[in-house]
């Protein structure tokens, strides 16, 4: 299995680019980038995002069984009518919290996965 680090350094590496390179396209320090790339630091979802777009390929293709060729997103799960508006409602919801009030919902939603992924 190889690293999501080790990811990073092949597509900067395929693509010609130094650290320096993509230190300039994504705004991360070229420290940072090296500590990433040798397994020292894990990137945020956020970072890696800013990593993707720089190197011009999908985030999906940082992670195990991926290729980029195999990147298509999947097709979003079917939802009854009563799970549509819920999620509705829930988006019109969240447009009028505070990043505050948006980040503890996140934080509940998170916690509510990660017991059902528990029991499952």
């Amino acid at each position: 299995m190889i690293g999501i680090g080790a990811r990073i350094r092949q597509a900067r590496l395929e693509r010609g680019l130094s650290q320096g390179d993509l230190e300039s396209k994504t705004g991360l320090l070229r420290c940072y980038l090296s500590r990433v790339e040798n397994g020292h630091t894990e990137p945020s979802l956020q970072t890696l995002a800013r990593l993707a777009a720089a190197l011009e390929m999908p985030l999906v293709g940082f992670f195990d069984g991926v290729a980029e060729e195999e990147a298509a997103p999947a097709p979003p799960p079917q939802l009854s009518a009563e799970e549509l508006k819920f999620l509705t409602q829930m988006r019109e919801f969240a447009g009028t919290l505070s990043e505050q009030g948006r980040q503890q919902v996140l934080g509940l939603a998170q916690k509510m996965a990660a017991e059902k992924s528990d029991r499952a």
